[in-house]
């Protein structure tokens, strides 16, 4: 009678403990949440990483209200999304979002990261990813240098892997706003609608063996560097309609070595301390309907000036 007893309350605990260990495919944040809540719209959470856990793969955080949500470490397919609110991480001393994990797809969105002049962390590490696609996010306030003080720092680890940075604002780095160095090439990186400004260091470092798309897009302000930096070989980059300006240099090539390849159409590239173009190594094309005008020294592409074929 005892065993009978016994078997029928550990069958009906563990009826009753499976819905608290199941992870919902949406879950919810809020300024004034908890983490021990379920992360329901009912009962958010208080921070993204307290989210995580009870999100399943391919699912979805979202923010009910402003709140300073705090850094987190993604290792799944996952978007986190902070539209309709002010969704921050403040991430003194340590990166603001973390990615890594095998194959995954993470998607983030309508979020400010303040590194709050912090000299350690990033604003978003990219350390193993399939495809990480950022839009409408501010990053800004990171002072540190070397591998850190980056707006979005991407190290990826897996071939072939792509990442699309749209409608965001990257300002007052320490170091690179976006810095592309994969373990593992080629990267595939899409920039669009961005603009990059008050950085210490390089707009944009392109690594070896990563192809950037930039089109329509704004890259102004660092003394030290160049608004877009392409480092060893197999890099290139295609810019379109965009504007190089007040950097030290508007393009610089090839001195890390190798020989990457830019090719340019509608691009404006003024008001750079040094050289418009500071071509070390490899080739800067231009489609012919550039302004390369007003720096201090080197208006000149690589020839031929490229017709329309």
């Amino acid at each position: 009678m005892n065993r009978s007893v016994t078997s029928v309350a550990l069958i009906l605990s563990t009826i009753l403990a499976a819905p608290a260990l199941a992870q919902a495919t949406r879950t919810w944040v809020s300024g004034v949440g908890d983490d021990v809540n379920p992360c329901s719209r009912t009962a958010p959470c208080k921070t993204f990483a307290g989210a995580i856990s009870k999100t399943a793969a391919g699912g979805e955080i979202n923010v009910i209200d402003p709140g300073g949500f705090g850094a987190v470490t993604i290792t799944k397919s996952l978007t986190i999304d902070g539209h309709g609110t002010q969704a921050s991480i403040l991430s003194t001393g340590t990166t603001g979002i973390n990615v890594n994990g095998a194959g995954i797809v993470v998607n983030l969105r309508n979020l400010t990261i303040n590194g709050g002049n912090s000299t350690v962390g990033s604003g978003i590490r990219i350390i193993n990813a399939d495809s990480v696609n950022v839009d409408n996010v501010t990053i800004f306030n990171y002072a540190g240098t070397g591998t850190v003080g980056r707006g979005v720092s991407i190290e990826s680890s897996t071939p072939n892997a792509r990442v699309s940075i749209t409608n965001s604002i990257f300002y007052n780095l320490g170091n690179v706003g976006i810095a592309a160095f994969p373990a593992v090439g080629p990267l595939l990186l899409d920039v669009d609608n961005v603009r990059i400004f008050r950085g210490a260091d390089h707009g944009i470092h392109l690594g070896n063996n990563t192809k950037l798309t930039l089109s329509r897009s704004i890259v102004s302000g660092h003394p030290l560097g160049a608004g877009v930096a392409l480092n060893l070989a197999g890099a290139s980059a295609h810019i379109s309609d965009s504007v190089l300006s007040n950097n030290r240099f508007g393009i610089s090539s090839g001195a890390g070595g190798g020989t990457p390849t830019t090719r340019l159409f509608g691009t404006v590239i003024t008001g750079n301390t040094l050289d418009g173009l500071r071509i070390t190594a490899g080739s800067v094309f231009s489609h012919g309907n550039n302004a390369i005008v007003g720096n201090a020294g080197n208006e000149t592409p690589t020839p031929p000036i490229l017709g329309t074929q």
